[in-house]
């Protein structure tokens, strides 16, 4: 068995930046194990399946996403990635394409800057404790916290951009949250705000640029900022940015992206 695959850069106009992420459009569903397998071999933060949805009136294709280790139940740059193959990669008459995943249904929007926009939940959080793991793993890490419920993430906010730059948070620690991962944020100097994300747990030690959590930095910079439009820059090494825009109960997360690699997985 042949599967075409590739491998994007999301979130950037510019190659060996960004997010790599593939994407695996399938014929039909494969077995977990397999489609672990084949993220694992990957090894990178997402792969992303794809199977055409045609009897379904709301989505266009389901789409699942798997790290090295474990399915996650949202994913942003590999469903930009997603998009990217469909718009590109097939004879797709639309501007938009709507994804069914386990967080409901996304859609991707070609713009006519040719970025591409996710519209993606907006994610609420809860103010809680920051938990000891975390402060054994980032010693600078305030009392107080944020929790995201729906992403099972924590969000972590520091004093400056430069506090989240120069973050080294501690893996091993982290690592034993399990599948929950860690945003550190800040009010940016160039834009409006800077995040890093780290998830050890599941098989991503630094996230380069993860489009999933600014479904909740979105709505709490909006919040603090009174701003519904963001410009917002992830400070990974190979770094990202995106424009977002709070939409209700919906956030809008636009960037561009660019393709890296195309080829096929041979299976037996």
């Amino acid at each position: 068995m042949k599967i075409p695959i590739y491998q994007i850069d999301a979130f950037t106009n510019t190659l060996f930046s960004g997010n790599p992420a593939a994407v695996m459009p399938l014929e039909h569903w494969l077995p977990d194990t397999v489609l672990q397998a084949i993220a694992a071999e990957n090894n990178l933060s997402e792969t992303a399946f794809l199977v055409a949805t045609p009897e379904r009136e709301e989505a266009d294709f389901h789409i699942r996403w798997f790290t090295p280790t474990a399915e996650v139940p949202l994913c942003g740059h590999a469903t930009q990635a997603a998009a990217c193959v469909v718009f590109n990669k097939s004879e797709w008459p639309h501007d938009k394409i709507r994804f069914l995943s386990k967080s409901g249904l996304l859609s991707v929007s070609r713009r006519p800057d040719d970025s591409l926009e996710l519209d993606f939940p907006n994610l609420a959080y809860e103010p809680c404790s920051t938990p000891e793991l975390i402060k054994a793993a980032m010693p600078e890490a305030p009392e107080n916290a944020f929790f995201v419920p729906n992403d099972t993430n924590y969000m972590i906010v520091l004093g400056s951009e430069d506090a989240v730059r120069a973050a080294t948070p501690d893996l091993q620690p982290l690592s034993r949250l399990g599948n929950q991962g860690v945003i550190i944020t800040a009010k940016g100097d160039q834009c409006d705000f800077v995040s890093r994300y780290f998830a050890p747990g599941v098989g991503i030690d630094e996230d380069p640029v993860t489009g999933s959590i600014h479904s909740v930095l979105t709505p709490y910079w909006a919040e603090q900022s009174g701003k519904r439009s963001l410009i917002a820059r992830q400070l990974s090494k190979r770094g990202g940015n995106l424009r977002c825009e709070l939409r209700g109960d919906r956030v809008a997360i636009s960037g561009h992206a660019v393709f890296f690699m195309e080829g096929s997985v041979h299976l037996p």
